[in-house]
């Protein structure tokens, strides 16, 4: 909004007017005053007043609020000159606020006419008057009056109606009007001269008789004294100076109109007898001239300025009164309560009636408010609104603030506006399980409320059932070991101070039934009387409990129990045990339950008597009796008895019974033996304790036999002497004697020999024959009998003959489910004595127990055994007999199945080649139908040039198929394969034809997998590479074409088995076309084609060619290149241009696609050379430059040898103003500015340009033009040293002129300056 000057009231009036005074800018004078003037206008007459435009304002109100104004125009009227018959349209802009109505009035009083229309554009925000065929009528001034209840404003201009002479003879043709015209009174005589004044002489006589004036001649003579008299007169006053009266601390305007013939007439200004200094006044007095309409103003006006204030023009003195009114201090602003919303900013204003220099005193609870971190005092620049901001306003700033200045007092109070409790954090349903934890928690936007809980609309807030927390926005309740019944909606209702309104946010506590399941439970127990003891169940949830339950009866008193609970643990703990706790203990839970029995348990003992008895002396019995021993013992529950002999278990059986009874057991040995002797061993157990008796029992009985081998001292053709040692066991008994006895070796009667006492263990016997083989036995006798003989190998008597040496392994055959043929080969050596026979013996395998198989000697080597066992396993060994003895054992046979025997299997069948490769065949086959079932498969193999088969694999293949591997590629294999089983090998089966060791047959396939494209572009001098994969068995062979002939240039052709690849290393623009990779097996043939475009920078244009058509422009031409037609990746030409002045090219035009182009914008009388490049995606070619600068022709001069005829204009002399100044500009680096301005002046001004300031009118840097009232300052390729302040001053005698712009130089990536001075230009009208 346009700020306005102070505004002075009026005395003479009822509502308050002055004339604001306006910026040259904004509104221009264009003629001097309201005289009224005659001027010529090609012969034609002209109907108005002199060409005029003022402005005033009327302010009504004394006070104007903030953000409100006086009405005002935005954009002035013009005046307008028109010939009779054409249209006129006025357009004004008017603003204020409030929103302004507009009228249009003349200042002549007539109303408008019929063809004038008024209406408002919508779109340009424009009031508009609109007059339709133009009459003489018409001509006037028009005043656009705009108005609010603030003020109105007022803009006056010409309308002026030249006569239209092709429209006269028209007039007088026409007929009059016989309808009587309305009566008109008659101008008075002052009017009629201020209608004259402004007329051509030979219209008087006219425009008297239409506005019915009959006085002809002395208006005439009247208005020739006017004229003499204005120009007699150096001044004329055309409105006196008026007293006026204003307030203090306001601002008062004195305003007189005067036509002065000098306009360097010197004026002075008088308050009193004293002149006013305006230039030391420090702006207390300020003299302003718009137009004729000369101004004193007075700021700040007090008691002081009042008095007669005087204007001296020349010989003329005007007078008028300022009379000061000193209104006593009020305040202007209405207190009412103030209510701002916590946590927010109140602002209190107080605005006085004048300034004062007592303090004003703020005031809360009685304090006063000091300026600090809370409170903010501030005084507006007119030093009458004081301001009181309090910062954070809380609930403890609630209260009435006072304002105390002077005698004034005032109070408001100030109430503070909660804000609403917000819930960041809900509170949230929660489930849990019985004797759980529960939480509910939220959080609020605030910490200063008031909580209360309720559970289903309940109050519990108090309860001690719950634990609430509260800490900083968070609040939360807990419920330990919830129950049941603690399901509900619970609720949290916040409250605040000076808040009546409450903020609630709920959830539901859902609580589940807790069941527990038992983790370790209760085992039965024995304890001995006395003793303590523990049942423990333990369960999965230490929050559930249980009860214990004695035979179904729930404990509740049971002398020496304790029940107790650990967690998850639940015990029932004795103190000491009795019969009284014996019985089925149970523990009982939700969902859980465990039993156990407990029994009281004494270890076991035996009668300490009895020990003694069987410790004292051993037990002696006879063998063949029967001992019976019997120990007493007592314990609960019973033990477990046991019996040992020599720390062995005694096991029951037909000789050994063990009998108990409550308190006893018994050993009973029936028909004792010598080796039932030994330590006997009574052990009771219980869980309770062990108890153990021992003791000894002999048994009497014929001693053992001699020990060991008997050692031979002598044998000899007359004696034979042996050598033995005691029996290990004399039976309890003390040996008395030994008996020898003896028989021939082959017979079965013994004979004793004789005999030697206990104390010699060797014997001789001298009855022997020499060469008899004998056989001895030697017995041990003590009381109860004779021992069990100890029998001696046979010996000869005299040369030995040595045992028949080891057969072969024996071999069998013939092999059935119940007999088998074995064989074998007689020892190679037969000790010295032809063998006599053999010994077959058999076993079962895995058996240690030979049997033998023939009852007598067996002097063939094969022998057929009978009585096998089907489906058995048997091992066979054989041992040669001679006249010596047995030889040693044979080699155990190999296991041999006693089964029927298996048939060999048949012939494979379907056998062929399931995949191939070039390493491995892989085959498969069906097993025979006929025959055994096989065991396994030999496959065999045999190259085509071999004869010999080989095996496939070392052990026969057990499934119906295999891959051979290891082959060699291409080669041809045959392939035969045979059943096999322990029945043998079947026939074998041969493929008809042989296999190539290679893949299966595939024609040729691209694999691609988007890694070429059909389309390639490279550019020059880079690798050229296409590589493609592909699949074909056998191998393809591979061609390149390029534009489908075979390549055969500077290419690299790499080949594989499934790829190829085609490369150039360094590649060329000839090398672009169409390149095809064709594939071709036995099976088939495929090829790809790929679209390679070969890019390099593009060659330059040719013949550059420059012509001046039009002034100030150039149009170049040059020659194609070659490279813009083959290019389809944009190329294009760039235009540049180079003033002679500096070394840097600039920009004129990019993407120019056709061969000609004319530059513009070019300055006359420089000197350019220009450039032209091709420019493609890759770079831009060489440049194309103009050889030769081409000057530019400057304007055209006028023929200074034509004869015109002189016109004499009438001397009018005029101070150089500014009609339009100079703008701002905005202007983009490398670009030229052009700055332009119009003036007037006469006698024509000197103009000098200034940059800052320094003075650039006589640089060659600039181009600068002064002609038909426009200065023109060019700036060519702006660089940034360029931007700053220029400044026009113009200058004749009868005064200077100054005019300044700003230039901003800005890049092109300077988006956020470019941006800023874009939302400038729109806003200012700054030009870019």
């Amino acid at each position: 909004m346009r700020q306005m000057s102070e505004m002075q009231m009026s005395s003479s009036s009822t509502s308050s007017t002055l004339t604001s005074s306006m910026s040259s800018t904004k509104l221009r004078k264009v003629s001097q005053g309201l005289s009224r003037t005659m001027e010529e206008h090609s012969g034609s007459q002209r109907k108005t007043s002199a060409a005029m435009e003022s402005f005033s304002q009327v302010q009504k109100s004394t006070q104007i609020p903030e953000g409100e104004s006086v009405p005002d125009f935005d954009e002035k009227l013009r005046p307008i000159t028109a010939q009779e018959g054409d249209n006129a349209v006025f357009k004004a802009k008017a603003i204020g606020n409030p929103e302004p109505s507009v009228k249009w009035e003349r200042a002549s009083g007539c109303p408008l006419s019929d063809t004038t229309k008024s209406f408002y554009d919508n779109i340009n925000h424009q009031h508009i008057l609109k007059i339709k065929n133009l009459s003489l009528e018409d001509a006037d001034v028009y005043k656009c009056i705009a108005s609010n209840k603030h003020g109105e404003a007022i803009y006056s201009v010409t309308l002026t109606v030249t006569e239209n002479p092709a429209l006269d003879f028209k007039k007088m043709l026409k007929k009059r009007s016989v309808e009587k015209r309305e009566e008109k009174r008659p101008p008075t005589e002052e009017e009629m001269l201020k209608i004259l004044a402004g007329a051509d002489k030979k219209d008087y006589e006219r425009i008297c008789a239409e506005h019915g004036f009959t006085d002809f001649r002395g208006i005439l003579r009247k208005l020739k004294e006017m004229k003499k008299k204005v120009e007699v007169e150096m001044v004329r006053v055309l409105k006196p100076l008026e007293d006026i009266t204003a307030k203090t601390d306001t601002n008062a305007i004195f305003d007189t109109i005067l036509e002065l013939k000098d306009p360097n007439t010197k004026m002075h200004w008088f308050l009193g007898a004293e002149l006013l200094r305006i230039q030391y006044s420090h702006g207390k007095y300020e003299v302003k001239q718009m137009g004729t309409k000369h101004m004193l103003c007075i700021s700040s006006v007090s008691l002081s300025d009042m008095g007669t204030y005087t204007l001296q023009v020349a010989d003329k003195k005007l007078s008028a009164r300022l009379n000061v009114i000193d209104e006593p201090l009020k305040f202007l602003s209405e207190f009412k309560p103030k209510k701002v919303t916590e946590r927010q900013s109140a602002v209190f204003e107080v605005r006085l009636s004048k300034k004062t220099d007592a303090p004003l005193i703020w005031k809360v609870k009685g304090k006063e408010v000091k300026r600090d971190e809370k409170f903010d005092v501030s005084l507006s620049q007119d030093g009458l609104t004081y301001t009181l901001k309090i910062k954070d306003v809380k609930v403890s700033d609630t209260g009435d603030y006072t304002i105390s200045i002077g005698d004034l007092i005032a109070t408001v109070p100030l109430f503070i506006e909660r804000i609403p409790i917000k819930f960041s954090s809900h509170l949230k349903n929660v489930r849990v399980q019985e004797r759980g934890k529960a939480r509910l928690e939220c959080e609020m936007s605030s910490r200063d409320v008031h909580i209360r809980w309720l559970k289903d609309g309940c109050d519990i807030t108090a309860s001690r059932r719950y634990i609430f927390m509260r800490e900083g926005k968070r609040a939360e309740v807990i419920i330990e070991d919830c129950e049941l019944t603690d399901e509900g909606k619970y609720s949290i209702i916040c409250t605040q101070d000076n808040d009546e309104h409450q903020y609630v946010s709920s959830a539901n506590l859902t609580v589940d039934e807790r069941f527990a399941s038992v983790k370790s439970g209760m085992s039965d127990a024995q304890c001995p009387t006395g003793s303590p003891a523990e049942l423990c169940v333990v369960l999965d949830d230490e929050k559930v409990d249980g009860v214990w339950l004695k035979d179904g009866v729930e404990i509740s008193k049971l002398s020496g129990v304790q029940v107790v609970k650990q967690g998850a643990v639940h015990k029932l703990i004795f103190s000491g045990v009795t019969d009284a706790h014996e019985g089925k203990y149970t523990f009982r839970a939700k969902g859980a339950e465990s039993e156990a029995v407990l029994t009281v348990a004494d270890p076991p003992e035996i009668d300490s008597s009895v020990l003694d008895l069987f410790g004292a002396q051993p037990l002696t019995v006879k063998a063949g009796q029967t001992a019976t021993i019997k120990i007493p013992f007592q314990g609960k529950p019973p033990p477990k008895v046991t019996w040992y002999k020599d720390g062995v278990e005694v096991m029951e059986d037909e000789r050994t019974k063990v009998e108990r009874t409550g308190d006893s057991t018994s050993l009973v040995l029936s028909r004792c033996v010598r080796e039932d002797s030994g330590a006997i061993m009574l052990r009771l157990k219980s869980e309770c304790g062990t108890a153990v008796a021992n003791l000894h029992l002999n048994v009497i009985d014929h001693p053992k036999p001699p020990q060991g081998k008997v050692e031979f001292l002598e044998l000899s053709g007359k004696c034979i002497k042996m050598k033995w040692k005691a029996p290990r066991d004399n039976g309890g008994k003390q040996v008395k004697s030994f008996v020898i006895e003896r028989r021939v070796a082959g017979k079965k009667s013994w004979t004793r020999v004789g005999d030697v006492d206990s104390c010699t263990t060797t014997f001789s016997d001298d009855k022997v024959e020499e060469g008899q083989a004998y056989q001895y036995r030697i017995r041990a006798v003590n009381a109860e009998g004779m021992s069990d003989p100890l029998e001696t190998e046979e010996v000869r008597a005299g040369e030995p003959v040595e045992p028949p040496g080891t057969t072969s392994q024996p071999q069998v055959s013939n092999i059935t489910k119940n007999t088998m043929t074995v064989s074998w080969t007689p020892p190679a050596h037969d000790g010295g004595a032809p063998v006599l026979g053999y010994i077959l013996e058999r076993r079962k395998k895995g058996s240690n127990m030979w049997l033998q198989v023939n009852r007598e000697l067996h002097t063939d080597t094969k022998f057929m055994v009978e009585g096998l066992l089907d489906g058995m396993e048997y091992e066979f060994r054989v041992t040669s007999v001679n006249r010596a003895g047995t030889g040693s054992p044979s080699t155990i046979s190999n296991a041999v199945l006693a089964k029927d025997p298996i048939r060999a299997p048949a012939l494979v069948r379907n056998l062929c080649v399931s995949d191939s490769t070039n390493s491995s065949i892989s085959l498969r086959w069906t097993p025979p139908e006929q025959g055994d079932e096989p065991s396994g498969y030999i496959l065999e193999v045999r190259p085509e040039d071999a004869k010999e088969w080989m095996k496939a694999t070392k052990i026969p293949i057990t499934g119906t198929a295999f891959n051979v591997g290891g082959l060699q590629e291409r080669m041809k294999y045959h392939f035969r394969i045979r059943a096999v089983n322990e029945g043998g090998l079947g026939e074998p089966i041969e493929l008809q034809e042989g296999v190539l060791a290679m893949p299966p047959p595939v024609p040729p396939r691209f694999d691609l997998q988007g890694k070429l494209k059909n389309q390639m572009v490279v550019r020059a001098g880079m690798a050229l590479c296409l590589h493609l994969s592909f699949t074909a068995s056998p191998p393809p062979v591979v061609t390149w074409f390029k534009d489908g002939i075979i390549t055969t240039g500077r290419e690299v052709i790499t080949k594989n088995k499934n790829h190829s690849q085609f490369l150039i290393s360094t590649s060329q623009r000839s090398d672009s076309g169409i390149y095809r990779v064709h594939l071709k097996n036995d099976y088939g043939e495929a090829h790809y084609d790929v679209s390679v475009t070969v890019t390099d920078f593009p060659r330059p244009p040719k013949n550059l060619r420059l012509e001046e058509e039009v002034p100030g422009t150039v149009t170049l031409q040059w020659d194609h290149t070659p490279d813009l037609a083959d290019d389809n990746e944009g190329a294009h030409y760039v235009i540049l241009k180079r003033d002679t002045s500096t070394a840097s090219w600039f920009t004129v035009a990019e993407c120019v696609f056709s061969s000609k182009y004319t530059v513009t914008g070019l300055l006359p009388g420089r000197k350019y050379y220009f450039r032209v490049i091709a420019q493609n995606s890759i770079g831009d070619s060489d440049p194309l430059d103009s050889k030769e600068p081409l000057i530019i022709a400057k304007e055209k001069e006028f023929i200074s040898s034509l004869q015109l005829k002189e016109h004499a204009s009438p001397s009018r002399q005029v101070k150089p103003t500014f009609l339009l100044p100079l703008k701002d500009h905005a202007v983009r680096r490398g670009h030229d500015c052009s700055m332009s301005c119009a003036y007037q002046g006469m006698p024509t001004p000197q103009a000098c340009w200034y940059k800052d300031e320094s003075k650039i009118s006589d640089s060659t840097r600039f181009w600068q033009s002064t002609a038909n009232g426009v200065c023109t300052l060019v700036i060519p390729t702006c660089g940034v040293k360029d931007g700053g302040k220029y400044t026009l001053v113009l200058e004749n005698p009868l005064g200077k002129a100054k005019c300044s712009c700003n230039l901003v130089i800005f890049d092109k990536d300077d988006k956020s300056l470019l941006e800023n001075l874009t939302n400038q230009a729109n806003k200012e009208k700054l030009i870019l």
